[in-house]
């Protein structure tokens, strides 16, 4: 089904019967990453799964957008829908999503998988302080734009334009102030081999927030795929 959210099409499926329970995906994935939980819940909640604008079957913003901008896509389409205080549940990029989402509007409860939301002042690589570089001097433009290709990261690499600036927006947003006022319940799992965002990230997350607790498990970024069945009976037993 699709959505006009503003100037944008907004790609969702909704089923099920009950208690709302939103699922956002994380970065360069689409509906089918989060609907193996969907199809766990579906018998107890209404579950509504979307394609992030610039994913999936969703249409591109035709703008730069960063969390807030996404934030306010999902409350817009929340209202749109007739969704009353939702259960939100995000992964990585999504997770980042509805952190933004839950500051502002009511939810019933929130659960995270892998999503970073504290930015971290790390040293750069040579090569992008090279590329910061090159970029100064005058008629490289067209040069450090196919640097870029070549020295980005792999989600970086298979964006488009538009979606390479989102992505950069999203990285060099600190969510932080967001996460500390957000009090209803939160649940963060996490994969204890998870490199895209590391289980101390997790930690940290836990301890700004008002009323959280972490579940560590074994895994990747995808622990919540990885281990699907004790995801799903966590959850049951959260929700």
């Amino acid at each position: 089904m699709h959505i006009k959210i503003g100037n944008v099409k907004v790609n969702y499926i909704q089923y099920g019967e009950g208690k709302d329970v939103i699922l956002l995906h994380g970065w360069g994935q689409n509906i089918v990453m989060m609907k193996p939980l969907g199809d766990n819940l579906c018998d107890k909640f209404r579950v509504t799964i979307i394609d992030f604008p610039g994913f999936g079957e969703s249409d591109e913003p035709i703008e730069a957008w960063t969390i807030s901008d996404y934030a306010q896509m999902l409350e817009k389409l929340v209202k749109e829908l007739g969704i009353k205080k939702p259960i939100v549940i995000g992964h990585s990029f999504g997770g980042r999503v509805a952190i933004r989402y839950s500051a502002d509007n009511p939810i019933e409860k929130l659960i995270l998988f892998g999503s970073p939301c504290i930015r971290k002042n790390q040293e750069l690589p040579l090569s992008v302080k090279i590329l910061k570089k090159l970029k100064k001097l005058p008629f490289l433009d067209e040069f450090g734009e196919f640097m870029k290709k070549y020295i980005g990261s792999r989600d970086y690499k298979a964006a488009s334009p538009i979606m390479r600036k989102i992505l950069v927006n999203t990285v060099n947003e600190d969510l932080s102030v967001y996460a500390k006022r957000i009090e209803e319940p939160t649940l963060l799992i996490w994969g204890a081999y998870d490199t895209e965002a590391p289980i101390e990230e997790a930690k940290e997350l836990e301890k700004i927030m008002i009323d959280a607790g972490l579940i560590v498990l074994p895994g990747t970024h995808y622990a919540y795929l990885e281990n699907l069945q004790q995801v799903v009976n966590i959850l049951r037993e959260f929700l």
